[in-house]
C-alpha cells in the first residue's frame, strides 16, 4: 500500500514494479511531488480515489485510457507519456475531456539511437550467431559461415530524421559511413554539412542506395506499413533492415518473405507487431533477423530522465503553465 501525503496532487499509476509498474527507483522522486495511487488501490476505491487523481504517469503504455476512466476522474487535468511515441492513446477522446498531454523527447534520443547502432554492428557482424557459436559443445564453425559486411564506408539510409535520426547519424559519421536521409522537412544545411548527410527528397532513391536502412519514423495513418513489399524490393539483396520506431512501421508477412527469398539480407528489429509475438511467428525462427524486447530506450539514465521530464510537464500542467513537452491532437 502507498501511503499518501497532506495536499500532494494525487497521481495515478498503473503499479510499482512487476512487469507494466513504474520502477522501483523512481518512488521516491515522484512521491516528492505526488501522492502516488495504484490503478489496484483506485479500482479497489474507486469513490474515495476519482476525485484525488489530477495526473496520470503512463509507463509503457499502462494504464490502458479508454472513455470509462476519463469519465471517471472528474479532476484529471494532465496524462504524462513515457517516452515519445503517443499512437497508443486517442489524442482527440484525451483532449475532448479537457485533458493535456505530454511525452518526453529529450530524455529518450541518445538512447535510442545507441540502440540502433547496437543492432545495425550486431546484424553486419553476426554477433548473435557467433555468440551461439562460442558458447557451443563443439565450437567448431567454417569461417565462411560468420562472415558479415563491412560497416566501415558503407551507406546508411535513414529514414525519419528528427532528433534521435539525427543522433544516429553523428554516431554513423563516426564509423565512417555514408549517410542519407529521408524526411518529410530537409534538415537545415549547417545541420547536413555536420554529419555529412545527403537528402533523398524520395524514399525510393534512399532505399535503392542504402546498405543499411534505419527506420526511425512515428506512426501514424502515414507511416503504417511504409516499408512493405514494394519498398524491400527496391532494396539492395545484401542491404539490412533495422527497425527502431514502431512495429507496424513495416509489413512483417512481407519482411518474413523478404529474408526467406533473399529479397534483402537481413533484417534487426527492436520493435514488432505485437509485442511480444506470438511463441510460434515465423520471424523467430529465422536465422538473418536480430529481434530485441523493444530495448530501445532502456538504460537507467534514459528512464530516470524520462521520468523527470514527466514529473516537469505534469507540474507545469497543474500550475497553469505552458508544458515543455505538449502533445496535441492532430
Amino acid at each position: 500500500m502507498i501511503m499518501g501525503g497532506g495536499e500532494l496532487p494525487g497521481l495515478l499509476v498503473n503499479e510499482i514494479g512487476g512487469i507494466h509498474g513504474i520502477l522501483h527507483g523512481h518512488v521516491a522522486l515522484l512521491k516528492k511531488h505526488f501522492y502516488l495511487i495504484t490503478m489496484k488501490e483506485f479500482l479497489e476505491n474507486r469513490k474515495h480515489m476519482s476525485k484525488k487523481v489530477q495526473a496520470i504517469y503512463l509507463w509503457w503504455h499502462k494504464p490502458i485510457i479508454d472513455r470509462e476512466l476519463l469519465q471517471s476522474l472528474p479532476n484529471l487535468k494532465v496524462i504524462a507519456n513515457s517516452g515519445v511515441g503517443m499512437d497508443h492513446l486517442d489524442l482527440k477522446l484525451v483532449a475532448s475531456f479537457g485533458v493535456k498531454m505530454a511525452n518526453a523527447p529529450y530524455a529518450v534520443s541518445s538512447s535510442t539511437a545507441d540502440t540502433g547502432m547496437a543492432l545495425l554492428l550486431a546484424s553486419a557482424r553476426r554477433l548473435v550467431e557467433g555468440y551461439h557459436v562460442a558458447i557451443s559443445p563443439g565450437m567448431e564453425y567454417c569461417e565462411a559461415d560468420l562472415l558479415g559486411v563491412e560497416v566501415t564506408g558503407a551507406t546508411l539510409g535513414i529514414i525519419g530524421m528528427g532528433s534521435i535520426g539525427y543522433k544516429i547519424a553523428l554516431r554513423a559519421k563516426a564509423f565512417e559511413m555514408n549517410i542519407l536521409y529521408h524526411n518529410r522537412t530537409r534538415r537545415k544545411e549547417q545541420e547536413e554539412q555536420a554529419v555529412g548527410a545527403t537528402y533523398c527528397e524520395k524514399i525510393d532513391s534512399l532505399l535503392q542506395q542504402a546498405d543499411f536502412v534505419m527506420v526511425v519514423v512515428s506512426l501514424t495513418p502515414q507511416t503504417h506499413k511504409l516499408i512493405g513489399k514494394r519498398e524491400m524490393e527496391l532494396m539492395k539483396p545484401t542491404a539490412t533492415l533495422i527497425n527502431i520506431s514502431r512495429g507496424a512501421v513495416v509489413d512483417q508477412e512481407a519482411l518474413v518473405t523478404a529474408l526467406q527469398t533473399g529479397v534483402i539480407r537481413a533484417a534487426a528489429l527492436d520493435v514488432t507487431y505485437p509485442e511480444p509475438l506470438p511463441r510460434d511467428h515465423t520471424l523467430l525462427k529465422l536465422k538473418n533477423v536480430i529481434i530485441t524486447p523493444h530495448l530501445g530506450i532502456k538504460t537507467d539514465k534514459a528512464t530516470y530522465m524520462i521520468t523527470e521530464e514527466a514529473v516537469e510537464n505534469i507540474l507545469a500542467a497543474l500550475n497553469g503553465l505552458p508544458i515543455p513537452s505538449e502533445v496535441l491532437p492532430s
